[in-house]
């Protein structure tokens, strides 16, 4: 997880409150929420599978970033 936790610090530094206040685009979270319904359905095709793998790493290195920069706000940072 290393990585991960050097891009999120690096994210988190640039401006804090942006990347706190930063939400994907409306298609992106559309797009993810269909391949998500479409697994459960009928499945994914590989394709459509690495797709929403990315969707899902892009979520938690925004998640990390986001915690990073809320802490960098509340120390001052």
């Amino acid at each position: 997880m290393k990585a991960y936790d050097e891009v999120a610090d690096f994210i988190a530094r640039r401006n804090p409150g942006e990347v706190v206040d930063f939400k994907p685009s409306e298609e992106a979270r559309s797009r993810a929420v269909e391949l998500l319904k479409q697994e459960k359905s009928v499945g994914l095709t590989q394709t459509e599978r690495r797709e929403l793998d990315h969707y899902e790493d892009l979520e938690l290195l925004m998640n990390l970033a986001k915690a990073r920069a809320r802490q960098l706000l509340a120390h001052g940072g």
